[in-house]
């Protein structure tokens, strides 16, 4: 029976851009379950970003509703989301953020140092079959190296939910495969919620569940029976 991790009601958030409204989410309806992959599609203006920015806890909707299990999430003080994403989040961008004086464990060590029953670094780095490059710099790592290096340090603390957003957008095909091999393990092998945008509607097929949205709105929602490796994607 499916858990809802996340429940989203009549969700809007409006930007102000001098005497300009610009509307990114216009009443929002969504349930997020346990466990699943859930993949974000959309053109760029969608509100894709905003509402992974407003669930992982870094924006504020203009109105409406976010529930994380029994919590209200907007009705959190600026304490209570910090709180929130140090111990529930993890996020994985587009680009890397990777601290360049520091080697990929020691990357991984920034999220364990502050996290209440975080892995081993080399342990998160296993799971992303990195531990032999532990000793590596970023500038001596390829791009999917340095995104699964983020990867192992998004998921060392342990989240609830990995909420991703353009993970392979900078990486080629043969490269952006291996990243999501690697999130599809953290999904399966963890059981944590893996949320990720992307503009290749191909990755849909490794979803649980298939989100659109445009023009700030959900336009379907597909819940799938049937999923596919990251190897067996056409592109």
């Amino acid at each position: 029976m499916s858990v809802p991790l996340f429940t989203i009601t009549d969700l809007a958030k409006v930007y102000h851009m001098g005497e300009v409204q610009v509307h990114a989410l216009k009443q929002v309806n969504l349930v997020l379950d346990e466990g699943q992959f859930v993949v974000l599609l959309g053109p760029s203006g969608s509100g894709k970003s905003t509402l992974l920015n407003i669930i992982g806890g870094l924006d504020v909707p203009t109105s409406g509703e976010v529930r994380y299990r029994d919590t209200v999430l907007t009705r959190a003080d600026e304490a209570e989301l910090t709180a929130y994403r140090r111990k529930y989040v993890g996020f994985v961008f587009q680009f890397y953020n990777l601290i360049p004086s520091l080697t990929a464990a020691e990357n991984v060590a920034l999220v364990t140092d502050i996290s209440d029953a975080p892995m081993e670094p080399d342990q998160a780095l296993r799971m992303v079959n990195l531990d032999e490059r532990r000793d590596h710099f970023p500038a001596q790592l390829s791009g999917g190296e340095q995104q699964r290096v983020a990867i192992a340090r998004a998921i060392a603390k342990r989240p609830a939910v990995l909420l991703c957003d353009e993970p392979t957008g900078a990486l080629d095909i043969t490269t952006g495969i291996v990243v999501l091999e690697a999130l599809a393990r953290v999904n399966a092998d963890l059981g944590t919620t893996t949320v990720v945008i992307t503009h290749n509607a191909a990755i849909a097929l490794m979803a649980d569940r298939v989100i659109r949205l445009g023009d700030g709105r959900v336009t379907s929602v597909e819940n799938r029976t049937t999923k596919v490796s990251p190897q067996e994607l056409s592109w």
